[in-house]
Formats: structure tokens, sequence, C-alpha cells
């Protein structure tokens, strides 16, 4: 009992406040201004006393090499994005049939950036750009909250010193009515866990009693639209995961199961009716598949796919029903799974930005990435192109592009950073060298059956290596593992290889 007595003595004589200094909290979370009674809070201009504050909104490719790049000796770094993470994209599609697992090709943002970890003034927001105000050099966003009861979401503001529009693009769709309704995209790993859980649960159901073997065929039918190097590549992973796992785990039904791939016909102009009103849709694909590849590399492909069992079919795509798509020509093509990989657009947001516009309706940039119109904005990546009065071509939208940004304009702002322009509406009197300048490394797809394709020319038009074949599979896998951002992820990519070849891909549905 004497030392119960004592316990509770002891717990007593702590329960004092834990704020000895009421003033503790708000030094603490200086930086920040809150409004309670609208819930509007945000992250106030810089202090002379304090780094500059660059403002990155988006965690893809270019932003992300850009935030690995910049010298955080120089700036706070802020992150916008509603994700946390760097999709790994040339490695996504093995994570829908279960040569990788799905950590494999994502790499959080705090690993890339230690700083927005650790650094005071640094953070990562899980939120989305609902609007920029350039002349107050503010940015305004939105909580994201995946649809979740425990918060509702809230809005905020962050003032910046320089701003990096690095917001990527999003699928392209043509207009087409059902697609994102009914279709699958791969571009997120969300994406791609969706495509396995679907794949897996069709396999799974097609074996139980009771289907007529028209629904089984058509539960089993896996379609991918656009013969770009992503569909290609899912294509490729899907034929190898039938005939080297499904046909062992699901013998009832392997001769049911099949892959089709669409490539869309390029038509400038094509006038469709949607609900009563006539639209006209562009299609920018081209009609045969891989179409910026060697001419023997395409045929070399389409030969390989055809051999692993994937139908290639060229056609117009006039509408997607829950179970089956429509082409123009009247057929009729049912569907178990709908992969929809046709290129990438302009995002809504990027279209409403009041900046002047690129051909095909991106940010406008000028040699060393700035956005003319607005003082201390640039923008990268997929959001981003060339104007037209800088006499060079807008970019295709690749990783390697975006990348190459990020790179250029980390080492361009820690130069501005260096000679004293890092704060905003300082930099116009600094030296900026040379501007921006892209040179194609080349371009590499898998195919499946340990094939690939390497093609080493700097244009479509250009003379160069061209490669096909198991060599070409060993320098796509060999190069791509060397891209990996960490030695952490790498070694989870290069065990997941090794599990695979020996043991098979993992068929759990979890």
């Amino acid at each position: 009992m004497s030392l119960f007595r004592n316990l509770i003595q002891l717990s007593t004589s702590k329960s004092k406040p834990l704020l000895q200094n009421p003033n503790f909290l708000f030094t603490s979370l200086s930086h920040f201004t809150t409004d309670t009674p609208t819930r509007y809070a945000g992250l106030e201009p810089t202090k002379r006393d304090e780094k500059p504050r660059v403002v990155v909104l988006g965690s893809g490719w270019a932003g992300c090499r850009l935030m690995k790049g910049i010298d955080t000796d120089l700036y706070d770094v802020v992150c916008v994005s509603p994700r946390n993470h760097m999709v790994f994209t040339p490695l996504l599609a093995s994570t829908c049939v279960g040569t990788l697992e799905f950590r494999s090709v994502a790499e959080p943002i705090g690993r890339i950036q230690p700083a927005i970890s650790k650094a005071p003034g640094s953070y990562f927001f899980l939120a989305n750009c609902t609007g920029l105000d350039t002349e107050k050099h503010t940015v305004h966003c939105e909580t994201v909250t995946d649809g979740l009861d425990t918060v509702d979401p809230w809005r905020f503001k962050i003032s910046y010193d320089k701003l990096v529009i690095a917001l990527g693009a999003e699928a392209s769709t043509f207009g087409i009515r059902g697609v994102k309704e009914h279709a699958i995209f791969l571009r997120e790993v969300r994406h791609a866990q969706e495509i396995r859980r679907k794949l897996l649960l069709n396999l799974m159901l097609s074996d139980v009693p009771g289907l007529s073997e028209e629904e089984k065929s058509r539960l089993l039918h896996c379609v991918v639209v656009g013969g770009g190097p992503t569909g290609v590549e899912f294509s490729g992973e899907l034929s190898d995961f039938i005939l080297k796992d499904v046909r062992q785990t699901y013998a009832h039904v392997k001769d049911y199961i099949h892959v089709t791939l669409i490539e869309l016909i390029y038509i400038s102009e094509l006038p469709l009716i949607y609900a009563g009103i006539e639209k006209t849709v562009s299609y920018s694909q081209a009609n045969e598949i891989l179409s910026s590849f060697d001419d023997s590399l395409r045929r070399y492909a389409t030969k390989q796919l055809t051999k692993s069992g994937v139908h290639l079919v060229r056609g117009i795509v006039k509408d997607v029903k829950p179970q089956k798509l429509i082409l123009t020509d009247g057929t009729e093509v049912p569907y178990g799974l709908l992969v929809w990989s046709t290129g990438v657009g302009p995002s809504p947001f990027v279209k409403s930005l009041e900046f002047p516009k690129s051909p095909g309706g991106r940010i406008g940039i000028d040699e060393w990435l700035r956005v003319p119109s607005a003082p201390d904005v640039f923008a990268i990546g997929d959001c981003s192109g060339f104007l037209e009065s800088t006499g060079k071509p807008v970019l295709p939208a690749l990783a390697q592009v975006a990348e190459r940004q990020g790179k250029y304009l980390a080492n361009l702002l820690n130069k501005i950073g260096k000679d004293g322009g890092g704060r905003s509406n300082s930099g116009k009197e600094v030296e900026l060298g040379g501007p921006f300048v892209y040179r194609h490394l080349g371009s590499m797809a898998t195919i499946g059956r340990y094939k690939a394709l390497v093609d080493l020319r700097q244009s479509k038009e250009a003379k160069g290596l061209a490669l096909k074949g198991f060599a070409s599979w060993f320098i796509w896998r060999s190069a791509y593992l060397t891209r990996v951002i960490s030695w952490r992820n790498r070694f989870y990519v290069a065990i997941n290889w090794a599990t695979t070849f020996v043991f098979g891909r993992d068929i759990s549905r979890i």
C-alpha cells in the first residue's frame, strides 16, 4: 500500500500544465497564420532572417528531380501534391501482374529530399493547388482527404519566393463517352493496384460453376487501348503472366484468357454525337504501335506480341460501355478488364491558368523554363511547353524530358540563390547562363518473353543504333535498375526480379 500511495503522490506532483510558457506553441509555429472561424491557414511571406522559399507543385519526375538537386542551404522547400511519393513509371506495368511489388516503384518525397522531413522551414503538404495569385506571390491549396470521414477538407495558402509548377498531365480520353467511368488508366500506383485486383478477381470468378462460356470468355478478355510504350509493355507483361503463371495455376480457364491491344488510327477531325450534341474529336495517335521507334523495331514488336498471343487491332473507339467498347465501324469488343493508355494532355487546372499557352495547351515557357508573364514562376515537365516565340518545338511528354528539366532548373535556382536573387522580385539582374537544351538519349520498351527494344536514335528521322531481342532486354533491365532513385528501391527491384524468375509471380489476391 505504501508503494501505491507513493505512486499516487508522484503522479499528482507531476500533474502540471505541459506548456509552462503559453507562447511556446505560437513561437514554434511562427511561419503559420491561422483564421479559426473560416479555417483558412497558411505560410506567411519569408522574413529577411529566413531562407527564401521555393514552392514546388507536383511530385512527378520533374518536381522530384528538382527537389533532389535544390540546395537546401540556400532555400526552404515546400512541396504540394496529392501524393507523398514519386512513381517510377517505367516499371509500373510490372506491378500489375506481380513481377514487382508496389513499394518497389514508389519513392517517398522525404527520401528524395530529406530536408522536407527535417528542416524547420521545409514541408510537404498533401493537397491540391486550387489557384495562383502571381501578383501577391501566393498559392491557394485544398487538402486531400481521399473521401475519409475523419476530417473535412480545408483550404490554406502559401507565400512563395520562387514557384515551380510541375503538375504533369492527365490521361487523354479524346472526349470518348464512358472512358473515365469504365476504363482504368495506368499512371499511378493505385491504378496498378486496381488492375491487379480486377484481373485476379476475374480469374477466380471465371472458375466458379454456373458461368456460361460466353460470359467466361468476356470476363477473361483483357483489352488495352493505346499502342505506345506503356500499352505495349503492359500487354507484354500480361502475356508473360498468362503463359507462365495463369496456365499453371488456373488450368481450367487457361484457354479462355486472352489479350487485345487496340491502336487508335490517326484522324485529325472526327465528328461524334454525345448526348445529342455533335462534337469534334481529335485523335493524335499513329496507326502503328510504337510509332516513335525504328521501323524494323516496330515490325519485330508486332511479330513478338502476336507470337505471345496478343491480338492487335487498329480502329477508332466510339463508345465505352460497362462490359464492351464499340468501334466506329460497329464492331463490339466485350471485355472484363479495360486499360486505357493513349497519351496525355493538360489537366483542367493547367488549362484554367491565365498564362500564355504553348501549342497543345501547355503552360508556355521561355528557354530558361520561366513563365514570361509571371515573375518568379517556372514550369517544367509534361505541363509545360516552349512558346512559339522561342522557335523551339514542344518537347514530348517523356520521363527523360521532365527529369532533365528538373535537373537544369535546380542548378539554375541554385545559381540565382548564390548570386543573391533567391527572394521574390530580386532575380531580375542575375545572369542566368545558358538556356535549357534537350538531347534525346533514345527509347526503350520491353515486349515480354525476355525481349525488348532499344532505339538510340536522337529523333525519328535520324540514324542510329537499333537493338532488339534478349540483349536489349538485358540492357533495358540494367538501365532502369540504375535509374531507380534510391538504393533501397534498387534492392527491392532486384530481389523482386530474382524471386519472380525462380518462383514465379505472386497471384494471391490481398
